[in-house]
């Protein structure tokens, strides 16, 4: 099967798309980005094709007269059942990593000790690991780094307090291990996965028991289809340091616009909020960029700015939108520069301001901030699409909504689930215009 990818190599986050000869999405992949951008953009391709073999699953069921056989939950049940296998995997990995860490002059006489605790630590975090990936849980993060990291901290800690070991020495094992283990992209042996993953989901799911062996025969079949690799188009705020030639790179303003066409062939307007910038763009009826802002070179109002804001607050990121949807009142911020962020901050918080109504001022401020970045692009013409990760956060679509109102009147407003892969999309196409001598 001829496919086409695309790569959106962020400043936060690495997005991967495969299309199909007719423009069909089949997977979809995104990892956190690193400083090795070539293992980013290895991770996103590799979490695309896991997701283009869920696609192809998916059909194998349906020609097979099988996908009425637990259906959506059935197929969400083995997706997570697959993640709590690779996680599982990962975790090993560490777990081995770390035991090359255990040497040197502080762990002088405490080998044994530190080599028990860690391996209780990981023990631990592996029993519980089946609940954080059953129907219906809540994730702090889909990263591994991020899930391992925060139970590696919060047992490892105890147990070294149990045991009367420091707990640095710990920590900073596992921070040199998981640079290593991140730089890793898991194991391509999704078969292995796969069929683990169904056993898991089979004794728990009695449809999917009865008929075990033909559903196995379709995932066999699923996974057996090749997948070849057409052309691939890298984008985005890193794409000079992807591992392309320079005739499969493309300008993140070119596949943003193209990108949010496909997701609304009425687009006209795109604002796209991503981690380092945000973009202000101007498209045709066929999706060809007309006129574009951004910002400048500072990261304010972007998505590193609300990163920033959710350490200050000791937050997950995705938990600042919906505390900023309780606020009374909005605080008036008078900078989203990301430098003076924590300052502002504390001052606000010292002065007794509730930390939802700060976070409905950040949000406006931040709002306010593209709306201008918009306006000297040529202001907006209907359709409006907002793309990139922060189109997720719902205070910020809410104070959005309220701006295009008050200065533009009633306008369709588009936001996608899948917004924060626009650029992907946008690559994937040009990568399939590319390879068919298109321009």
């Amino acid at each position: 099967m001829d496919c086409f990818i695309g790569i959106d190599l962020g400043s936060t986050t690495t997005k991967a798309m495969i299309l199909d000869e007719n423009l069909g999405t089949l997977g979809k992949g995104i990892t956190n980005s690193r400083s090795n951008y070539e293992t980013a953009t290895s991770v996103a391709k590799q979490e695309a094709v896991i997701s283009a073999r869920l696609t192809l699953f998916q059909r194998e069921l349906e020609a097979r007269g099988l996908d009425n056989i637990g259906g959506d939950v059935f197929l969400d049940r083995l997706e997570q059942s697959f993640r709590l296998e690779q996680f599982l995997e990962q975790l090993e990995d560490l777990h081995q990593t770390c035991f090359n860490y255990i040497s040197g002059p502080r762990v002088a006489g405490m080998e044994k000790p530190i080599s028990e605790t860690l391996s209780e630590t990981i023990r631990r975090i592996a029993t519980e690991a089946a609940k954080m990936y059953e129907p219906g849980a809540r994730r702090k993060s889909d990263f591994f780094r991020d899930i391992a990291g925060s139970r590696f901290m919060d047992i490892g800690e105890k147990l070294c307090k149990q045991a009367k070991l420091p707990f640095d020495i710990l920590l900073n094992i596992y921070d040199k291990s998981i640079i290593e283990v991140e730089n890793r992209p898991p194991s391509g042996d999704l078969q292995r996965k796969f069929e683990a993953a169904l056993d898991r989901v089979a004794p728990v799911m009695l449809p999917v028991a009865a008929r075990l062996e033909e559903i196995r025969q379709a995932l066999l079949a699923a996974l057996g289809i090749v997948i070849n690799e057409v052309y691939v188009v890298g984008t985005g705020y890193g794409r000079v340091t992807l591992p392309f030639p320079k005739e499969h790179i493309r300008s993140e303003i070119l596949c943003h616009g193209l990108g949010a066409h496909m997701m609304y062939p009425g687009t006209r307007t795109v604002l796209d909020i991503g981690g380092q910038d945000t973009k202000g763009i101007q498209i045709d009826d066929a999706g060809i960029v007309e006129n574009f802002q951004m910002n400048d070179r500072c990261a304010a109002g972007c998505g590193r700015y609300l990163g920033y804001i959710a350490d200050e607050m000791n937050m997950g990121v995705h938990e600042l939108g919906p505390l900023a949807l309780k606020a009374k009142k909005k605080v008036r911020i008078n900078s989203t520069c990301t430098v003076f962020a924590g300052a502002e901050l504390r001052d606000r918080l010292a002065l007794g301001e509730e930390r939802s109504d700060i976070l409905g001022g950040l949000h406006r401020a931040i709002v306010l901030r593209a709306m201008s970045i918009i306006s000297r692009s040529g202001g907006i013409s209907n359709e409006f699409t907002f793309t990139g990760g922060v189109a997720n956060n719902l205070s910020a679509v809410r104070e959005l909504k309220k701006l295009v109102v008050e200065n533009y009147g009633d306008m369709t407003i588009n936001i996608d689930p899948n917004s924060i892969y626009t650029g992907a999309l946008g690559a994937a196409a040009f990568a399939r215009r590319s390879a068919n001598g298109e321009n």
